[in-house]
């Protein structure tokens, strides 16, 4: 975003029968001036003007550490005369698209905070309550040799029952017929269990899944949907 200053010329005073402390033999003038500041999103105009004296015959500036009292009391009510700014603080056209811009995020935001959650889906409440005898779901399991071990040693996709619940530690039956790789869940046997269960303790559970680890830690069941 650029940003410039600028010095606009107010006014311009001849200063007959002021003494030039710089060059005696030649005149001054008095310039009043104010700033204008710009950038792509405002406009801003000094509220204060300010004066400046030059050598009218070099065109240079006199500091104002040379101001004669005299010199400063003529700046001060030229100064004090000099009309006012067109405005002090102006948006551009890109300003207030900017403005709205943000007003319309902030309102998105607030909004996005405020309103009332979307409705779960039947399928969503189904995973997240807890299973219950006779619930099935479909998904796969990972079995293990020995207790701790993360390389599986068997794996099937297919349908699993929940055959008996004891508390928190529920018996999973495998669908008698398991495949080996991923297959639709339609193409499956979703009737036929084993009739022992597999005794596990759910790890995580959430709309979308539910994992379960057997408790000898020889097995992992993950459910991704509730018939």
């Amino acid at each position: 975003m650029f940003f410039v200053i600028n010095k606009i010329e107010q006014a311009v005073h001849r200063t007959d029968g002021l003494h030039n402390p710089k060059n005696p033999s030649s005149p001054m003038v008095l310039g009043i001036y104010r700033t204008q500041s710009r950038t792509a999103l405002f406009t801003v105009y000094s509220k204060k003007a300010f004066g400046e004296f030059w050598d009218d015959g070099e065109q240079k500036k006199i500091a104002s550490r040379r101001w004669t009292p005299e010199m400063k009391a003529f700046a001060k009510q030229k100064v004090a005369e000099a009309s006012k700014p067109p405005y002090i603080f102006k948006m551009t056209i890109v300003g207030w698209i900017f403005v709205a811009l943000m007003i319309a995020t902030m309102g998105l935001i607030v909004y996005q905070e405020t309103k009332p959650p979307l409705p779960k889906s039947a399928e969503y409440v189904a995973m997240e309550r807890a299973p219950v005898v006779d619930d099935i779901f479909f998904g796969r399991y990972e079995s293990f040799k020995q207790a701790g071990e993360r390389i599986a040693s068997d794996l099937g996709f297919g349908w699993f029952k929940v055959v008996k619940v004891e508390g928190d530690v529920y018996h999973i039956a495998k669908s008698t017929e398991m495949s080996k790789t991923h297959k639709p869940k339609e193409e499956l046997n979703s009737t036929d269990f084993e009739t022992e269960g597999k005794p596990s303790k759910i790890t995580e559970q959430s709309g979308y899944s539910v994992n379960l680890k057997a408790i000898d830690g020889k097995m992992e069941i993950y459910f991704t949907e509730k018939k």
